[in-house]
């Protein structure tokens, strides 16, 4: 959703996320798993990310784009010994079903499967994550590259795969298990200090630090470079959908418009215009009230400014504000 509006637990929650540890349930988020041996030069050709270095164990965020380099989703992606498996935004799961087999041709070893219904995954996230983990006796993982996953077992759950990354741009661990664990994993980590995060909450965090959202900041009208998504890019491989674009855009400093933070001071409708003076200059995708005030995420263009950047929305007073989960340098 792009708005959100937060009650006391909430803002709790978000608080724990930023001091401490919070636990999100993100069952609603869909898990597509793609096996055959040609999954990932598949996924290579299908995102923008550099799949072909990837091992088991290893993972990456990358982004699906439509052949003009129009963003369709940004995905999580673990490599696993005989699989990857894409954590996808709940609102594109049957979409990128039907989109990653119609690029499935007659020779390729290639297998989609949906196993959302079958699996779990919830989040830590927070400086607290750590200590989490270590109470749990699985501190493996701690100081890993993003992306890096193993399986435990969190008694008497079995078959817990706990990667890096909290999917926010905030330190944290995300899980994975069969449904049918749900309550033990969440339990247990509540148990050793994990407060609870609602969706609500989530979303909000997620606006508060930039991560762009289906419907919202990833459209038909944005490509990955103008939301600021230089980390799921690689500009060293080969073809693949949407390429051609994303590369004239680096080479030629071609982006636009750029996705941005605004400190707002009072409420806002999302899809109010953003201006400078009289000069329309951007769009609002997202908003959130929380207890500091008003927030929002918006398309500006670059040739009006940055950081810093007084602006109106709709006729509201704004300031343009750095968030963390996307970046606008160009490499």
């Amino acid at each position: 959703m792009p708005t959100s509006t937060l009650d006391d637990k909430d803002a709790a929650a978000i608080e724990a996320a930023r001091v401490g540890v919070a636990i999100c349930d993100r069952t609603a988020w869909g898990r597509i798993k793609v096996a055959g041996d040609d999954r990932l030069n598949f996924l290579h050709n299908q995102s923008t990310n550099n799949f072909q270095i990837l091992k088991p164990g290893q993972g990456c965020d990358t982004v699906f784009v439509t052949s003009t380099a129009r963003t369709i989703d940004l995905v999580t992606a673990y490599v696993r010994e005989d699989a990857v498996i894409l954590l996808v935004s709940p609102n594109r799961r049957q979409f990128l079903m039907e989109w990653l087999d119609k690029y499935i041709f007659y020779a390729d070893k290639v297998e989609l499967s949906d196993i959302t219904q079958y699996t779990n995954t919830v989040s830590l996230i927070g400086p607290g994550s750590d200590a989490v983990l270590e109470k749990l006796g699985i501190g493996e993982l701690i100081g890993q590259p993003y992306g890096s996953h193993q399986v435990y077992t969190i008694a008497p759950a079995e078959g817990v795969r706990i990667a890096v990354g909290s999917g926010l741009a905030a330190s944290g661990y995300t899980f994975t298990f069969p449904y049918t664990d749900t309550e033990t994993v969440w339990n247990k980590l509540l148990e050793v200090g994990a407060v609870e995060m609602s969706d609500r909450a989530w979303d909000a965090l997620r606006i508060l630090q930039g991560r762009p959202a289906p419907d919202a900041e990833l459209t038909d009208d944005y490509n990955p470079l103008e939301v600021g998504l230089w980390q799921t890019i690689s500009f060293t491989k080969g073809c693949y959908i949407g390429q051609e674009t994303i590369a004239r855009l680096n080479t030629y400093k071609g982006v636009k418009q750029h996705l941005l933070g605004i400190r707002l001071s009072a409420p806002v409708e999302v899809g109010s215009a953003i201006a400078v003076g009289d000069e329309k200059v951007g769009k609002l995708t997202s908003y959130t009230q929380t207890a500091d005030g008003y927030f929002g995420l918006g398309y500006i263009r670059t040739k009006a400014g940055g950081v810093g950047l007084k602006v109106k929305v709709g006729e509201t007073e704004g300031e343009v504000i750095e968030i963390p989960f996307v970046s606008h340098e160009y490499p």
